[in-house]
């Protein structure tokens, strides 16, 4: 037999090449080889990846599982929680279609496919849909309708100089006093621009922003944080990690806002390391016992932290607001997250440089938010570049808000402990309808991360990738439910409905890490020219439903899948 018809020979889930479960060196029936023996955490060749040199015929497997996750009525994305790990699986069926390359170009195959997108939408249980739906045939328009439907602020009024409210430059003397007294004449007025000329700021406590207004910092201002807790009091309504609390006012904060902006090339300096990274060690018996309150439905009122608890506030939040604009400042040194958007709506982050590079300090979080664009960033950052989120476990289930209608473009993530895009891990509210493209990661821990555990429940869908460019990475694009906090519940998320394409990473350790849960399979991952020049572990992949690849190419292999269900135990990686 040629290779060419080895490699479009059809397999189904009963089939001999399924069935095969041989150990290393045995012999393979269906292959008429002897099967090579297999480092720890490798797939064999038999009864997972199929690897072939790039310039042999390429197929595509399509399969439809017949099933699909309750969902909670009116939270669109989010699934029931009720569901537990103790329920049986569904079990899925599979097919694999007749149509070869001389019948059908390998791209027109892919679009005229059901195992993409939509199949509860074009009732898709085992044969080729005609076509697959509108939201899902031209993703990218969609994009370009959430980024011109996204109102900026729109910031009229005068300017009002600190200076003027009697702030002096310099690290001997508070320049807060005068910001505030800023603030409040340009309310009063019905809006404006505060303006933050060049020079040092000291500011002894958290910047309280109103609606219709932009606090402006002109090229060379540079606004310094102060380090002591007292200062940032009174306690505000915040989420911390997922869950509601009262907790320390972020630096620079907004609640219930409309029409707001950080405007200029200025800098914005939070001390964070020497000042708030040593809360760290102590944070541990506060961050269980805020869990355990959202676990067990305490009322927000109730979890009270502050004096003598060690949760670290955010950067720059902004909660519950509309029209918000980030746009041009640099940002350094965050005590924790760096700026998280938490319940907002039209929200855009461009321009942004962030220098931050201790742990925790995510450069941008859209929390539970809608209607983001981020755009033209730089994250040089300890922890994550972009992270969705929406809530954590039950208390994120309480809330009910998913995070949707996001564009992530053109930034560059140039840390290198992190992922460079995330969704997850507290993201038990739901994450859908997300676009990322021409996003630069030279260097990183997971360059394309999706992570949850079986705490979370929810749901990670609609998710379209494209042209990331990526030098080094631990791993290139990976999705776990075994991300670290596991608290023993029986929720498994779900992640399905995502295409990535037009990646390209030089080396790696792993390439492809797809790990899903018997109970809750990743499902319709669709792959398209991928290319990974070096991966010591070429693909860790178990439970997973309607995997695609086309052009999928590591260690100079073109990859094929077969239909199948894959069990070997992948090697742990460090989250």
């Amino acid at each position: 037999m040629s290779p060419s018809s080895a490699l479009n020979r059809s397999f189904s889930a009963g089939s001999t090449a399924a069935r095969c479960a041989t150990g290393a060196g045995s012999w393979c029936p269906t292959q008429r080889v002897k099967r090579p023996r297999q480092e720890p955490g490798h797939f064999t060749i038999c009864n997972a990846i199929k690897q072939k040199p790039a310039t042999w015929p390429r197929t595509t497997r399509l399969s439809s599982p017949a099933w699909q996750a309750p969902m909670i009525a009116g939270t669109p994305g989010l699934q029931n929680p009720q569901r537990t790990l103790t329920e049986p699986a569904p079990k899925p069926t599979y097919f694999r279609s007749n149509t070869t390359m001389s019948d059908l170009r390998r791209r027109e195959l892919l679009k005229h496919s059901c195992v993409l997108f939509g199949l509860a939408a074009t009732g898709c249980t085992g044969h080729l849909a005609s076509s697959i739906p509108a939201a899902t045939a031209a993703p990218w328009r969609r994009a370009q309708q959430i980024v011109e439907g996204i109102q900026a602020p729109v910031i009229t009024g005068r300017d009002y100089d600190i200076r003027a409210f009697g702030a002096r430059p310099g690290a001997g003397s508070d320049s807060l006093p005068a910001i505030k007294n800023a603030i409040a004449a340009c309310n009063a007025a019905g809006g404006g621009r505060v303006v933050v000329p060049a020079g040092l700021w000291r500011l002894d406590g958290p910047i309280h922003l109103q609606s219709d207004m932009a606090l402006h910092l002109e090229r060379g201002a540079h606004i310094r944080f102060s380090g002591d807790r007292e200062f940032y009091k009174p306690l505000v309504r915040t989420r911390w990690e997922g869950t509601e609390v009262y907790n320390y006012s972020p630096m620079i904060f907004g609640n219930g806002l409309r029409n707001v902006a950080i405007t200029g090339p200025g800098i914005i300096d939070g001390q964070g390391a020497a000042n708030f990274l040593p809360w760290r060690k102590k944070q541990k018996a506060d961050k269980n016992r805020l869990r355990q309150m959202g676990h067990d439905g305490v009322p927000v009122e109730q979890r009270v932290f502050g004096d003598g608890h060690w949760l670290r506030p955010q950067f720059v939040q902004f909660y519950n607001c509309r029209q918000v604009l980030i746009d041009g400042p640099t940002l350094i040194d965050s005590p924790f997250w760096v700026m998280h958007l938490v319940y907002c709506d039209q929200a855009i982050v461009r321009n942004v440089t962030v220098n931050s590079t201790h742990i925790n300090s995510d450069g941008v979080d859209p929390d539970s938010s809608t209607n983001v664009l981020i755009e033209n960033c730089n994250f040089n950052v300890g922890d994550d570049g972009v992270a969705i989120k929406s809530g954590r476990d039950q208390d994120g289930w309480r809330v009910g808000r998913p995070s949707r209608n996001i564009v992530v473009r053109n930034c560059e993530y140039t840390g290198n402990t992190g992922g460079g895009m995330a969704i997850g891990s507290e993201m038990s509210g739901g994450v859908s309808d997300v676009y990322v493209e021409n996003y630069k990661i030279p260097r990183s821990n997971h360059a394309l991360y999706f992570k949850s555990n079986l705490d979370r429940g929810g749901n990670i869908s609609n998710i379209h990738i494209r042209d990331i460019q990526a030098e080094r990475a631990a791993s290139v694009i990976i999705f776990t439910n075994d991300y670290h906090g596991y608290r023993g519940g029986n929720h498994p998320p779900r992640f399905e409905n995502v295409s990535i394409r037009n990646v390209n990473c030089r080396e790696a350790r792993v390439g492809l890490h797809i790990i899903g849960h018997p109970r809750a399979p990743v499902r319709n991952i669709a792959l398209e020219d991928v290319i990974i020049g070096r991966a010591e572990i070429p693909m860790q992949i178990r439970d997973i439903e309607n995997l695609s690849f086309d052009n999928v190419q590591i260690n100079g292999l073109t990859q094929e899948v077969v239909d199948i269900k894959f069990t070997e135990k992948p090697v742990k990686l460090r989250y």
